[in-house]
């Protein structure tokens, strides 16, 4: 799985300082991070949506490509603050192994 996002990476990558004529990705990060934002929060909003639609039992592809959109801008999003999915995925497999409760408990102490 890692390697379709390391993949999407040096896409997102090569996107970032092309000609925004010819580049979705290089038009959002020309317009600066304030409309990349926007869009990562407009696909939040139709993922929730489309999970409310969704049904267990039946097709999930609107699903599946609202979550796809959300992540997209998010890589998007994370490239632009000079960050990347390695960063993300080292942070998730840091919690490995840590109680969710206690994983909380060290980001927000009482």
């Amino acid at each position: 799985m890692s390697d379709v996002l390391k993949e999407l990476q040096q896409v997102l990558e090569q996107r970032k300082n092309a000609s925004e004529e010819s580049s979705y990705v290089a038009s959002l990060h020309a317009k600066g991070l304030n409309k990349i934002l926007e869009k990562v929060g407009e696909e939040c909003t139709e993922v929730i949506i489309a999970a409310k639609d969704s049904n267990p039992e039946g097709d999930q592809q609107a699903l599946i490509g609202e979550v796809a959109d959300l992540w997209f801008h998010s890589l998007v999003m994370l490239s632009h603050l000079d960050l990347t999915a390695d960063d993300v995925l080292a942070e998730l497999k840091r919690r490995f192994n840590l109680s969710g409760l206690e994983e909380k408990r060290q980001r927000h102490p009482a």
